[in-house]
């Protein structure tokens, strides 16, 4: 019987269990899957506040770099970002991965056959989830990234880790990927609009409450190929618990379960 859910806050919104209940059906596996709320305040020690509750946990925010900090073991994209948004206890050790970069290449592939290699992409933001997307789109060969936020010092540290990224979009060339990690209620005008976009520029936006953000119509209304951020949800949860359980998940099969 598996004991996993969501950590972080707020998360009363979280569709994890959702999807975690789907990957155990996929798997004939018994479960529950819940939600724990908590910040950072009282989360040293986690591995021994997690054992009696959970085996795995899905992590989101504020939780991600904290509950990295205290992993025993992390695979590469965890260590280079430093954040996760798994953990797993083994043999009293507590372990993580940051599946959110790979997860949204992943639904890229699958829903649209896209490859991000040698592709001209624009991020907007510069926190957590806008990290772990370019270092994803890096690794995975896109000629140039550029981030564009509000927050000069994420932008530069994002950008000081990469030859191919850069906080300035002044080459305004037309841009094949551009991709919004910028929360729904923190958005301004002057993420509304970049220069370059086109009607076959592919377009993602990485919020899915609402499902259709005024952003994502807006682009949709030009032509532009276009998701929210549901797919990256789905595919970055399969990832997750292939890493818990051994055996693959389907990401299609997770998306069409919580569309």
């Amino acid at each position: 019987m598996w004991r996993v859910g969501v950590v972080g806050s707020p998360i009363s919104h979280s569709r994890s269990p959702q999807l975690h209940l789907l990957g155990m059906s996929l798997l004939n596996l018994s479960g529950t899957s819940s939600r724990w709320e908590r910040d950072l305040d009282g989360c040293e020690g986690f591995a021994g506040q997690m054992a009696p509750r959970f085996d795995a946990l899905s992590v989101t925010m504020p939780l991600k770099a904290a509950l990295a900090s205290q992993c025993g073991v992390l695979d590469d994209a965890a260590r280079s970002l430093g954040v996760v948004n798994s953990v797993r206890l083994r043999e009293g050790v507590l372990e993580g991965v940051a599946t959110d970069g790979p997860g949204l290449l992943d639904a890229l592939r699958d829903l649209w056959s896209l490859e991000v290699a040698g592709m001209h992409v624009v991020v907007l933001g510069s926190g957590g989830s806008a990290r772990a997307i370019v270092d994803a789109l890096v690794t995975a060969g896109a000629a140039s990234v550029v981030v564009l936020g509000r927050n000069a010092e994420t932008v530069a540290a994002i950008c000081a880790k990469y030859a191919n990224v850069t906080g300035e979009n002044a080459i305004y060339r037309p841009i094949d990927l551009l991709i919004n990690t910028i929360p729904e209620p923190s958005r301004t005008l002057q993420a509304d609009t970049v220069a370059g976009v086109r009607a076959t520029t592919h377009v993602v936006d990485i919020t899915y409450d609402p499902l259709e953000s005024g952003w994502l119509a807006q682009h949709r209304a030009l032509g532009c190929p276009s998701m929210n951020g549901l797919a990256m949800l789905a595919y970055q949860a399969a990832r997750q618990m292939q890493w818990w359980w051994g055996a693959p998940v389907d990401g299609a099969f997770l998306l069409k379960g919580i569309s």
